[in-house]
């Protein structure tokens, strides 16, 4: 997948994720056996068309296809849009041939992750699109569905927007809590230094002080939490040095605008994961 610049190399197995995803979400849909399917002869052939009822930023091919993949092979799925393309209300996605059995056990599973990735890049494509002119990367966060990290932050990537660290492994994030429990923010710096040498320490402030003292242990980046537009302006007379700046808390496409003109690094919000509404899609047999 492309990584758009991302601020950290982080690893993506994105794909090695994708049919482990689908069993269990397969697994937890039929049980042992979709009765409801078994009202349809078993020999008996159908096709079907799916459709988007919303304007949406089409995310989640792989898991579509995985879906009937892993019910039956046999079944073909082709499909009329790329993944990342915007496509209008009541434009046809893509139609499936084979079993009628199949198409109908496995639509709920496919669509859900339709829709939910769906949801996700199209949110991510705004957010994209109101920063398009700044040189400002639009970074999501941990909260993502569980079970869905690695599938969320593809569908981020997709949207068009960045993706931060992937879980608790692949760099420092110094919050309150650790910052308590360490003894004070250098502390906490030099300790993940010893601890990692590779990995990029971020610290979590919140006032001045908090800046300060992160920006005397040389933190690789400063996440600067619920400061508004006016106190970033504040902090011009700061010596950064080679220290970036994230922006973090309560950010939305109606507050994002808002710290466009800042000068910082990053800007993260959670909401590109967890404020998604699912994109309507219906199927119907031919």
């Amino acid at each position: 997948m492309t990584t758009h610049n991302l601020p950290y190399n982080l690893p993506h197995d994105t794909a090695g994720d994708v049919p482990q995803l689908v069993a269990r979400a397969l697994q937890e849909d039929i049980g042992h056996g979709d009765i409801t399917a078994m009202l349809i002869p078993a020999d008996k052939e159908a096709s079907a068309s799916v459709i988007s009822r919303d304007s949406a930023v089409i995310c989640g091919r792989p898991w579509v296809d995985e879906v009937f993949r892993q019910l039956d092979p046999n079944t073909r799925v082709d499909w009329e849009i790329s993944e990342g393309d915007v496509v209008s209300p009541n434009q046809t996605l893509f139609t499936l041939t084979g079993n009628a059995r199949v198409l109908l056990t496995g639509e709920r599973t496919a669509l859900n992750f339709l829709q939910t990735l769906s949801a996700t890049a199209t949110l991510a494509r705004q957010y994209a699109d109101l920063s398009a002119d700044s040189d400002i990367r639009i970074l999501d966060t941990r909260k993502t569905i569980p079970g869905l990290r690695l599938a969320q932050k593809y569908a981020v990537a997709v949207g068009g927007c960045n993706n931060h660290r992937i879980g608790l492994y692949d760099a420092f994030l110094i919050k309150e809590n650790h910052i308590a429990a360490c003894g004070g923010i250098v502390k906490a710096v030099a300790q993940a230094r010893k601890i990692a040498t590779d990995k990029v320490v971020e610290v979590e402030v919140e006032n001045l002080d908090e800046l300060r003292q992160a920006l005397l242990a040389k933190a690789d980046v400063v996440m600067l939490d619920n400061f508004s537009p006016t106190d970033i302006e504040g902090l011009k007379t700061l010596n950064f040095g080679h220290t970036k700046v994230e922006v973090s808390g309560n950010i939305t496409a109606q507050t994002l605008q808002q710290y466009i003109g800042a000068e910082v690094n990053y800007i993260s919000s959670g909401s590109l994961t967890k404020h998604v509404q699912a994109i309507d899609l219906s199927m119907r047999l031919i």
